[in-house]
């Protein structure tokens, strides 16, 4: 299963906190960043694995990506990094960050979707952000479908379409224990225990 789901599958998103580069609540406090209330962050640091200074320092990352000052950062704000661009599931990660689906990130968001990167994090929070990766609709598997697209994500070119979806058969026949045709998420863990998935998704700084 290395073979099939190599480890760079799960782990592509440490470019996210490159110092260079950097509540779907409304108000105010995270409509203008700059004037983000000391009571907000706190509620923030409390709910993240970051300590008030990582808070703030991804504060102000988010504001220099947030271009338009809007208080959130859309789909081609990211995209405008070159740092993300160039990942081929730069999409699936904006995605996972966009908690409520609503198209953009807001802070809090931005700050729960680092949070897993955390060296504070444990290993089940960085597992369920790689499973996330996967599981496209959030209904709590990974369809063989799912599977097919993420892997395209990254493969490209580089296999025919039949080709690829041979590997993604095979790792839905060896991973999926139930036998129900999908993966969940109790599945994908076993499936990866022997990575160092947990390691590869921790950055040193924030």
């Amino acid at each position: 299963l290395r073979r099939t789901l190599p480890d760079r599958a799960f782990l592509p998103t440490t470019q996210f906190a490159h110092p260079a580069s950097f509540s779907r609540d409304r108000s105010p406090a995270f409509s203008i960043m700059g004037n983000t209330t000391s009571a907000v962050l706190d509620n923030i640091v409390q709910g993240s694995n970051f300590d008030r200074e990582e808070v703030d320092r991804l504060r102000k990352r988010f504001m220099k990506l947030d271009k338009d000052n809007s208080g959130t950062i859309e789909r081609d704000e990211f995209l405008s990094l070159p740092q993300i661009s160039s990942n081929p599931l730069a999409t699936r990660m904006i995605a996972i960050f966009d908690e409520d689906g609503g198209g953009d990130v807001d802070f809090q968001e931005f700050v729960s979707g680092l949070s897993a990167f955390s060296s504070k994090g444990n290993k089940e929070q960085k597992l369920r952000f790689a499973f996330k990766v996967y599981d496209i609709d959030r209904d709590g598997y990974i369809s063989n479908g799912e599977l097919f697209i993420v892997l395209k994500m990254m493969v490209g070119s580089n296999l025919k379409d039949q080709q690829l979806q041979q590997i993604v058969d095979k790792t839905i026949m060896e991973a999926d224990l139930d036998k129900d045709g999908k993966i969940s998420f109790e599945e994908f863990t076993k499936m990866v225990e022997n990575t160092d998935v947990s390691m590869s998704m921790t950055l040193d700084t924030f």
